[in-house]
């Protein structure tokens, strides 16, 4: 086989140097997740340290606690939402389950985890607005969640959002009263999970082309 030319081997590299191009600071977009996506999440939950298991759950819980949480997750009766990176691993999750209804109203619970490596960017509160934005649109009148109380994000998401908060023991309630759904919300939230199926489109595409090219390459310097 002849050798390729320096000149192939430089554009070879230069596409893959292009492929794998994605900006650090691009808004995450959130995505809704589908039972496809159990394997994804499990892993996004067991790569979480302790002290993150404790923040998510109230309590340090073992693999197998985890394991049987997203093996019982129902997407047809919850919302999950995601948050992924180029190489469509999930480093932000919410899960929004559906509480009983009663002469009350309608509430949703909402948990969220960010991974380490994907913090300061934004992504707890975007998956929060997705959540409550979801809510609306699906009759809840309260959005509520509960953390430790020193969980300083949600906190701060908590009460940045206007929630209701109440204390106990090291622990905190927060509570959002939404108002009814309208066609701004309905043709929001459909704007945003267009966006999110979009935006994971182009990172598929983008790991293909960088897996392709790197593959390519050193065949390409070896021949």
């Amino acid at each position: 086989m002849n050798k390729p030319s320096n000149s192939l081997t430089k554009a070879l590299a230069g596409a893959q140097d292009r492929a794998i191009t994605i900006p650090a600071r691009a808004p995450a977009m959130v995505r809704e997740l589908t039972s496809a996506d159990r394997e994804r999440l499990l892993k996004h939950f067991l790569a979480l340290g302790e002290e993150d298991r404790m923040l998510r759950f109230g309590q340090i819980v073992p693999d197998h606690v985890i394991e049987n949480y997203v093996g019982g997750i129902d997407f047809t009766r919850d919302t999950v939402f995601g948050v992924f990176d180029g190489d469509l691993r999930i480093v932000g999750a919410g899960h929004l389950a559906y509480l009983a209804e009663t002469e009350k109203g309608r509430t949703a619970e909402l948990g969220v985890s960010v991974s380490e490596n994907a913090r300061r960017r934004g992504i707890g509160s975007r998956l929060f607005e997705r959540a409550a934005i979801r809510s609306r649109n699906t009759r809840v009148t309260t959005l509520y969640m509960h953390c430790l109380s020193r969980n300083a994000t949600m906190m701060h998401i908590a009460k940045k959002a206007g929630m209701k908060i109440e204390y106990a023991y090291g622990e905190a309630d927060a509570y959002l009263s939404l108002p009814p759904s309208d066609s701004v919300s309905v043709m929001t939230e459909l704007l945003q999970e267009q966006a999110a199926v979009f935006d994971y489109a182009v990172k598929r595409q983008t790991r293909n082309a960088t897996r392709f090219f790197s593959a390519l390459v050193p065949a390409a310097c070896a021949g």
